[in-house]
């Protein structure tokens, strides 16, 4: 997938009016995401995702393996995407799920499960995958 498919998917499924803001919601997400994972599976994610986007992963972060929660994850996709002061976390979840389905659809399948693997057993964590999950259900339903 090039940068503008991937771009343009993610724009066009956050109803988002311009690419900038597509953009401005990937590198949010896979920025905090970088900083929350080994630097290994930063760059192993990387590898498959245009040029214009595997450097969120692996070049704009001070630090791989940074130990945060759920609620700390949003609040950082959301100053990065310049909501100074999130009133809603669901929008900015909604943001990060969308880019985390786009890129799944970008990498080798069973790429995102060693993603997944790294963060906490949790509800927030888990519901990063929603969108992932539901796509896979829908698939195993259509066989």
């Amino acid at each position: 997938m090039n940068f503008d498919k991937f771009t343009g998917t993610v724009q066009n499924r956050l109803q988002l009016p311009g690419t900038g803001q597509a953009v401005r919601a990937t590198r949010a997400t896979l920025t905090t995401l970088g900083e929350r994972i080994q630097e290994g599976e930063a760059n192993d994610l990387a590898g498959p995702l245009p040029m214009e986007i595997d450097h969120y992963l692996t070049g704009a972060v001070a630090e791989h393996g940074q130990h945060f929660e759920w609620g700390e994850f949003l609040d950082r996709v959301a100053e990065r995407e310049g909501q100074v002061a999130p009133d809603d976390r669901a929008d900015v979840a909604h943001h990060a799920r969308t880019v985390v389905a786009v890129v799944a659809e970008a990498t080798p399948e069973g790429q995102l499960d060693q993603i997944r693997d790294q963060l906490p057993a949790d509800e927030g964590w888990d519901s990063l995958f929603e969108l992932l999950d539901q796509s896979q259900t829908a698939g195993d339903n259509s066989d």
